[in-house]
């Protein structure tokens, strides 16, 4: 899947290199951006509306239907149905104008400084780096706008409803040594508090499950714990650092301490899902997968935010800790609870 502008795409000749004219339609402002979707030989025959859905990871099918219906054309510009069935090697179009996006007004505190590394406690909802939807409102780009003429690197991800620590270099060797740890995985200690329903049976406790993507979900982001023989191997130590309930309904929660021992993508919360203890929030391994694609569409329902209770999974980075790359001496890195979490968790009953 490509996404380019229609100033590089309409009047060249064909995707991929295949020789087929791409015209822009009339009806589609110039500059605007297409996704280009290939279609794959096992993937003929299905309903085009079903086929985008199927490329495009936190959509839903209507949302897909919508898309198709606003602006789905062949390279030719012949408008396409949601109901058309597609054909293997089929170049589909996508076309929408850019995002008008702004970046949010919000702070992003820096929770340590020094020559080599920055520190901050993202905010809940910011992704980290620029993608096809987020370009300006990234971690990113607003701690590039605020420091002007300074380059930053990213040196890790947290997904972008997580809070917390998050750790930037302001060097390319510094990058590189920091990396390098990242890459090493016990020279890098990551210390995360969830908020998950239910109350564990012991105080502490160690999650160790393989994990592989789950096939049989729509979501091709979704991870599930592997059967034995296969997957990546996975292991999260646990303690529990508070055991709450709802005044009303008495509900149980409990706040975690999480401690990763390997860094799989959605670790922590197939992990503690996986032990009947899903995080409060949680779109994709809570009460609902389907809530994941209407969170992402902006459609969620009054029921779906009365069962998530939450905006966002309660997930906050709240510890780093590594060895400074110019120093090399270790550097603990903290950020306090986020204030979202911290207010749905005070307002339990201990």
């Amino acid at each position: 899947m490509t996404r380019i502008s229609a100033r590089e795409l309409a009047g060249t000749s064909g995707p991929f290199g295949r020789g087929t004219p791409v015209v822009r339609p009339e009806e589609v402002p110039e500059g605007s951006v297409v996704t280009v979707l290939r279609v794959p030989p096992e993937s003929a025959g299905m309903r085009l509306d079903r086929f985008v859905q199927s490329q495009l990871k936190r959509t839903s099918r209507t949302r897909a239907a919508e898309i198709v219906a606003r602006g789905a054309y062949s390279p030719e510009a012949r408008r396409l149905r949601g109901s058309d069935r597609v054909r293997p090697e089929q170049c589909i179009l996508l076309w929408r104008e850019p995002w008008d996006e702004q970046a949010p007004d919000t702070p992003i505190p820096v929770v340590h400084e020094d020559e080599a590394l920055l520190a901050v406690n993202k905010p809940p909802g910011l992704p980290v780096h620029p993608t096809a939807r987020y370009h300006k409102s990234t971690v990113i780009k607003m701690m590039e706008a605020a420091r002007p003429g300074e380059r930053l690197f990213l040196a890790h991800r947290i997904d972008r409803e997580t809070s917390g620590v998050l750790l930037l270099c302001r060097t390319p060797e510094a990058d590189r040594k920091v990396k390098a740890q990242f890459e090493e995985r016990t020279a890098v200690t990551k210390r995360y508090a969830a908020i998950a329903w239910g109350w564990p049976e012991h105080d502490t406790f160690r999650v160790e499950l393989p994990l592989e993507l789950d096939t049989s979900s729509r979501y091709k982001v979704k991870m599930r714990v592997a059967p034995p023989g296969r997957g990546l191997a996975s292991a999260t130590a646990c303690e529990v650092l508070g055991r709450r309930a709802d005044p009303l309904t008495g509900r149980r929660y409990a706040l975690i301490g999480c401690t990763l021992e390997t860094g799989r993508q959605h670790q922590i919360r197939v992990h503690l899902a996986s032990n009947g203890l899903p995080l409060v929030g949680d779109k994709l391994y809570g009460p609902d997968e389907g809530m994941f694609a209407r969170g992402a569409d902006g459609v969620l329902t009054d029921e779906d935010r009365r069962a998530l209770e939450l905006d966002r999974h309660a997930l906050h980075a709240a510890l780093l800790e590594l060895t400074h790359p110019v120093t090399g001496e270790r550097v603990r890195i903290e950020a306090p609870l986020s204030d979202d979490l911290r207010t749905f968790w005070d307002a339990l009953h201990a």
